[in-house]
């Protein structure tokens, strides 16, 4: 059989656009990620795969693959609210995507104060969920109790303390103007803004978009996708379409 020059020149393109088509999405619109640690247990599980809208905050230079400097600035900017749960560029390198909990906002002070979570001087409340409970920490289990967090505009959302409470007492906080400040839901497991040197107050531009919901989760302790007949103990059927709170 003969194949023309037509053949593969039409080949070619159909693949050249599908691929602009696909970085066009996952530049503009929605992009997926992977979860690979525990800093936000138990909101967000190793192994789960979420979907992130791009569209969200507006658009910068970290919207595109590998950050090209074609944006000098953030445009159509819409202003995060606290508690989200957002990607975001850290500001050590640019190029590592971290997903944490929005708490502070520009001008806010943020500070731990005998393990309590204050915000502008005022506690954050937390009401126990769970006393006895373990949770991961990398490659550990970690004893933990479990609550629920109220932020002040309203949004509730799960938390996890070491029972020793191993985080006790901060310094002030004081979120820099277009900067934020992120927690992980782990508390004592997680490396987020009070780690200034490594991740620290987040300025607007890095922001990459907002978590939106899990769609599909998967259990690598118990086997990987090439697994096919532990399908049914690794594959989290019951976190698939959740809504990320």
């Amino acid at each position: 059989m003969k194949l023309d020059k037509d053949f593969f020149s039409e080949n070619i393109k159909t693949l050249f656009y599908a691929l602009i088509i696909a970085v066009i999405i996952r530049s503009l619109f929605i992009q997926p990620f992977y979860i690979p640690s525990s800093s936000m247990e138990p909101t967000l599980l190793v192994g789960d795969r979420l979907f992130v809208t791009k569209y969200s905050y507006g658009y910068s230079k970290h919207s595109f693959p590998f950050s090209p400097p074609i944006l000098n600035k953030r445009i159509f900017f819409s202003n995060p609210e606290r508690g989200d749960v957002i990607v975001f560029k850290t500001p050590a390198d640019n190029r590592t995507d971290y997903i944490k909990r929005l708490v502070g906002l520009p001008g806010d002070r943020v500070q731990f104060i005998d393990a309590n979570l204050y915000l502008n001087n005022s506690e954050i409340m937390k009401s126990k969920v769970k006393n006895k409970t373990k949770i991961n920490c990398g490659s550990r289990l970690i004893d933990v109790y479990r609550f629920e967090e109220k932020l002040p505009n309203g949004k509730k959302f799960h938390t996890v303390y070491l029972k020793d409470y191993t985080y006790q007492n901060s310094d002030v906080f004081t979120v820099p103007d277009n900067h934020y400040f992120f927690l992980g839901d782990n508390r004592d497991c997680s490396k987020d803004s009070r780690f200034l040197s490594s991740v620290g107050y987040v300025h607007k531009d890095n922001l990459v978009g907002k978590a939106q919901f899990i769609f599909f989760s998967t259990d690598k302790k118990i086997g990987n996708i090439f697994a096919f007949w532990k399908w049914h103990k690794s594959i989290r059927f019951n976190r698939t379409f959740d809504r990320i709170n």
